[in-house]
């Protein structure tokens, strides 16, 4: 963590112009106001003021003074800003009231709590995030879904057209600090994967909102437009981010226990069967959209079961192979337009309260739930996760430990943008019932 001082220092010799002091609305949407370098230290001392009634689901216009306080730790230089030896830096912040108190309707804010939470539990949540996006063709207005080229998992050139675009990508979030792993094609066409190490939750979920906004810029300058939409070709794969999951006591792995079957702790049973109890209502907070239910469909790898298994990958908590300080749990459910901060808070607190309530799972399924009948998975009793936004949301709205995790203010945009969505969906009359109906009725 670096000191004012230091900061001050560091932005001059790194001749850095403007800084871009970052955050994310509800909807994990990433805002910035840009100031001069000649202002950071005002910036340092007391905020920077803004207007809070202008940003999704933050205040209402009688109340909408807001104050941005840079988190030091973030600090970057953007990699595409470089001109004339001039240089170009963001700074993630934290979202205060005018009294100086946090304002508690702030994603970044919502994440802090519950790691308190486990804080005071004994222990500390670390996330690996995998994200997966694609690569499009420009044209029809910005809407077009043409993919950049052919390729298939783990492809390589010349199928592979996006191998260099992905290494300007990763050149430039190893520029910003990230420890890439790998990157490679994913299934789809134009689609692709770039993963990151293992982290504090608070850093790797500042880096999914880094990397979102990284990936759409380098395509961008690359003439293409990259889209973290969860779906957005009939057919395909659609892009999921999982989630990577483990608790630490210290220097020890909580989730590890040698001596069981699986070789995972108790605690982490609980663990799972909090986000078994809570899955439903985790669905409208990691899959946000009316598009998020058209990737969780049978078919294609997305998770529509609610089942924990080891390595089963049709579960929708499967525990990797790992073990040792590598042990961890992956929650496969989320896909790429959620809010990461809001997404790994709730997770958390399903996991606390399976955790606090000592809520057994059950036995793990290690069948290929997809193509069990309806009678044999009524007969292991699994359950489905919600098949659209209205029904997770419905779901969300019955969930005291969730609704709670978010915070009343969060809970209730959350509620709004939702049921907004739903509506306007609904009214809509879509090409697909144009195609469907206009010849035969």
């Amino acid at each position: 963590m670096y000191s004012q001082e230091q900061m001050l220092k560091i932005i001059q010799e790194k001749n850095v112009e403007f800084l871009r002091l970052q955050f994310t609305d509800i909807s994990g949407i990433v805002k910035n106001v840009a100031i001069p370098a000649t202002q950071m230290g005002k910036a340092l001392k007391s905020g920077i003021s803004f207007d809070g009634s202008s940003i999704e689901g933050f205040a209402r216009i009688q109340e909408s003074d807001m104050v941005l306080r840079p988190d030091l730790s973030t600090f970057s230089l953007l990699p595409w800003s470089t001109k004339d030896d001039v240089n170009e830096a963001r700074l993630i912040c934290d979202v205060h009231l005018p009294n100086g108190l946090p304002f508690e309707g702030a994603p970044r804010r919502v994440l802090y709590r519950q790691l308190e939470r486990a804080k005071e539990m004994g222990f500390k949540m670390n996330v690996g995030p995998e994200l997966e996006f694609f690569l499009f063709e420009k044209g029809n207005g910005g809407s077009a879904t043409t993919p950049h080229d052919f390729g298939g998992y783990f492809d390589l050139g010349p199928v592979d057209l996006a191998e260099d675009v992905r290494r300007e990508i990763t050149r430039a979030l190893i520029k910003m600090g990230f420890t890439i792993e790998a990157s490679h094609h994913e299934v789809a066409r134009g689609q692709h994967e770039i993963d990151f190490v293992y982290d504090d939750a608070i850093k790797n979920a500042d880096k999914v909102v880094t990397f979102k906004y990284v990936t759409k810029t380098i395509a961008m300058r690359q003439g293409l437009r990259a889209t973290f939409m969860p779906k957005p070709v009939y057919g395909a794969a659609g892009s999921g981010m999982h989630v990577n999951i483990s608790l630490f006591r210290g220097l020890e792995n909580a989730f590890y226990d040698p001596e069981t079957p699986l070789n995972i702790s108790d605690l982490a049973r609980f663990f799972v069967g909090g986000l078994i109890e809570h899955a439903s209502a985790i669905t409208a907070i990691a899959n946000p959209l009316i598009n998020s239910y058209k990737r969780l469909v049978s078919g294609f790898e997305a998770p529509v079961y609610i089942t924990w298994s080891g390595p089963n990958r049709s579960s929708l908590i499967r525990i990797p192979s790992g073990r040792g300080l590598s042990t961890r749990l992956e929650f496969r459910s989320p896909d790429t337009s959620c809010n990461p901060y809001l997404t790994f808070a709730v997770v958390l607190a399903a996991g606390l309260d399976g955790i606090k309530r000592g809520i057994d799972p059950g036995d793990p399924v290690d069948l290929n739930v997809y193509h069990l009948t309806a009678t044999e998975r009524k007969s292991l009793g699994i359950q489905t996760l919600p098949s659209n936004l209205k029904e997770a949301l419905d779901h969300l709205e019955g969930d005291k430990v969730i609704r709670e995790a978010l915070g009343e203010h969060v809970y209730e945009n959350v509620m709004r943008l939702g049921m907004l969505e739903w509506e306007e969906y609904n009214k809509f009359v879509h090409p697909w019932e144009i195609d469907r109906y206009i010849n035969t009725y």
